[in-house]
């Protein structure tokens, strides 16, 4: 096939692997010459804190994405730039004398604003911008309702897109089949990744978290998921055991296809295992809150439900210092304390611990879901908008196909149920070690003589609780009735 360019720059985002990648593939097809790029946005960088996980992540995996292109180029490899990516990127693609940059899709608000941006100053330059489907099975408007309306509620559109799901979807691009047009890097530009202090950045404990970097790490945890995936379905929910994939910042970060742990899913989903037919859903899931994204971007800011805006959520001193103790860890429930010291020391969160503490910010200490929304946005490796937003959004009952505003979490018996023995609660709070299998979840509730086998002083070296369930499930039935009455 006759090449129709001369020369491309693939622009990698959150798609940091050089296997089974949409834009790179559709690069080399199509052009003679190949460079690719990535830009440390400033845009992006400046807000945060200047130790955030995160950016190592990244970092470290760009730096293996460079060493993988040059296998295939020794003389080209990953150009790196620092700075607002609406100006860097034009600017390299102008001096490499491009006729095309090739990008994956990120449907992200301020990306789509950023990309929109890029393109326009492309097309001053007369480069063109083309992007492709990438971070999702199936994305926008592809899986849509008979009378072609995005769906707003998530089993139907489930039994959709696993009737719309074909091998073709979840196959994987041939990229070696073109690697040869991956082209030696012209004079006057040079590739390689700068080192996290170039960049502004200091290290983390992030090679403490055994997270694994880059797609060699994604691989690696991967083949120790598979043989566990049978069970998926049931260990997921006990947050000391190892139940699930933890591929989820791989995944964020494109450092793993989406097409080829969907693909794993469904041929072991077909073979009827029930453990794989549940981690499919939860792509599903994700690819549901990206479509919602997409055809609702007011839930970046707003209730999907606009009648839940009326809702009425504690504000003040009060309200700042419940939050305060939420976000430190300080409530006095051991299950939310220990998930908040587990996001706090390692930027990961079990997913059930995810929804107690979403539901115990909200329903019981009544603070609005958008504070809680921002504090994982800061915290989380695996920080997706999407899927943030629709998480928070279920968890508060504001949401698409949300859970009923008067399913609360109870945070004694969810503790009881996944943690019975205490393992995860003691890992996280040793303060807390001595305690009793049956103490540990509700200390307050303990006789003196478990407190003092425990070396546990109340409102000393264990918070009392900052709300009782009960009281705060009464006001927060009273709460959310503004809706249910139309007022």
């Amino acid at each position: 096939m006759e090449k129709v360019l001369d020369s491309a720059l693939v622009w990698f985002r959150r798609d940091l692997r050089s296997e089974d990648h949409a834009a790179l593939f559709h690069a080399l097809k199509s052009a003679r010459k190949v460079w690719c790029a990535f830009v440390f946005d400033t845009h992006i960088l400046d807000p945060l804190p200047r130790v955030d996980r995160r950016v190592e992540f990244v970092r470290d995996s760009l730096a293996e994405l460079d060493a993988r292109l040059r296998i295939w180029q020794p003389e080209g490899g990953l150009i790196v730039r620092h700075g607002p990516a609406i100006n860097e990127l034009p600017r390299l693609a102008e001096q490499l004398h491009v006729q095309a940059v090739y990008a994956n899709h990120d449907d992200d608000p301020d990306a789509i604003a950023r990309d929109n941006r890029v393109r326009g100053t492309l097309a001053d330059r007369g480069i063109a911008l083309h992007t492709s489907k990438d971070h999702v099975v199936f994305e926008r408007s592809e899986v849509l309702t008979a009378s072609g309306k995005p769906y707003s509620v998530f089993t139907p559109y489930k039994n959709a897109w696993l009737k719309r799901l074909e091998p073709f979807y979840v196959s994987a691009y041939p990229m070696e089949k073109y690697a040869d047009s991956l082209a030696p890097l012209p004079g006057g530009v040079t590739a390689g990744v700068p080192s996290l202090a170039e960049v502004g950045f200091e290290t983390t404990n992030l090679h403490e978290t055994r997270l694994g970097l880059g797609a060699s790490g994604a691989q690696e945890m991967l083949a120790d998921f598979l043989p566990r995936i049978d069970h998926y379905d049931e260990a997921r929910n006990y947050p000391a055991v190892k139940g699930p994939s933890y591929l989820s910042t791989h995944l964020r970060f494109g450092t793993v296809s989406i097409r080829q742990l969907a693909r794993e899913a469904a041929v072991r989903m077909q073979q009827g295992s029930s453990g794989a037919a549940t981690w499919l859903s939860e792509f599903i899931w994700r690819d549901f809150y990206h479509q919602v994204l997409h055809h609702h971007p007011h839930v970046v800011s707003a209730s999907f439900k606009p009648e839940y805006d009326s809702i009425k959520w504690e504000h003040g001193k009060q309200a700042d210092a419940l939050f305060a103790a939420w976000c430190d860890g300080r409530t006095g429930y051991p299950l939310v304390d220990a998930a908040m010291a587990q996001i706090n020391q390692s930027g990961y969160m079990h997913n059930r611990l995810r929804m107690v503490v979403a539901s115990f910010l909200v329903k019981d200490l009544g603070i609005d879901w958008r504070w809680g929304e921002r504090y994982f946005a800061l915290k989380l490796n695996d920080y997706d908008l999407a899927a943030n937003n629709g998480g928070w959004q279920w968890a508060a009952s504001t949401g698409c196909d949300a859970q009923p505003y008067f399913r609360i979490f109870n945070p004694v018996t969810q503790s009881e149920k996944f943690d019975a023995t205490g393992k995860f609660i003691r890992r996280y709070l040793p303060q807390l070690a001595g305690m009793s299998d049956k103490a540990i979840h509700a200390p307050w509730m303990a006789r003196p003589i478990e407190l003092a086998e425990g070396k546990v002083v109340l409102g000393e070296n264990y918070p009392l609780p900052i709300v009782m369930h009960d009281e705060a499930r009464d006001k927060t039935l009273a709460r959310y009735a503004v809706v249910k009455l139309g007022k």
